[in-house]
């Protein structure tokens, strides 16, 4: 495995690629709710992306917009699934949160959906603790959020 972190925006084609691949499964996971949950996943807001690239090729992705002054919202996780086991979408999460405080967030937050079992072990391996629902989420009976103090 040769890995390169690159940062980039949400314009990057590889970026854009993986992001398609993400939404395909997160629409056959969330079924009948996909569309609510969809409006909130645009990469419009986002300035901040990630790509992991293994021999060149690009194996996953992540981002994080501004959610208040000093709270970076996680947005966009994905790792190929040929490539999952492997510690990538921990490398990605440690990136974005190393940008994040060189930004100067003190913390980040992020939901996902009790149906991505690996997405929660992966958070909660990271050190990221269960918070009330925020925001769009706050009244989500499908939705989980987290918060890490960087």
């Amino acid at each position: 495995m040769m890995i390169q972190i690159v940062r980039t925006t949400p314009d990057n084609p590889d970026f854009i690629a993986l992001i398609a691949l993400l939404d395909q499964d997160i629409k056959i996971k969330d079924g009948d709710e996909h569309a609510f949950y969809a409006q909130f996943n645009k990469s419009d807001s986002i300035k901040n992306a990630i790509v992991i690239y293994d021999d060149q090729i690009a194996v996953g992705c992540g981002a994080f917009k501004k959610y208040e002054s000093d709270i970076a919202e996680i947005k966009r996780m994905y790792v190929n699934p040929e490539t999952r086991g492997k510690g990538i979408a921990t490398k990605v999460l440690k990136e974005l949160e190393i940008w994040a405080q060189e930004e100067h967030y003190n913390s980040c937050i992020l939901e996902t959906g009790y149906k991505f079992t690996a997405a929660i072990g992966l958070y909660k391996k990271n050190g990221y603790a269960v918070i009330q629902n925020y925001g769009q989420y706050k009244d989500a009976a499908d939705s989980i959020c987290f918060q890490k103090i960087l």
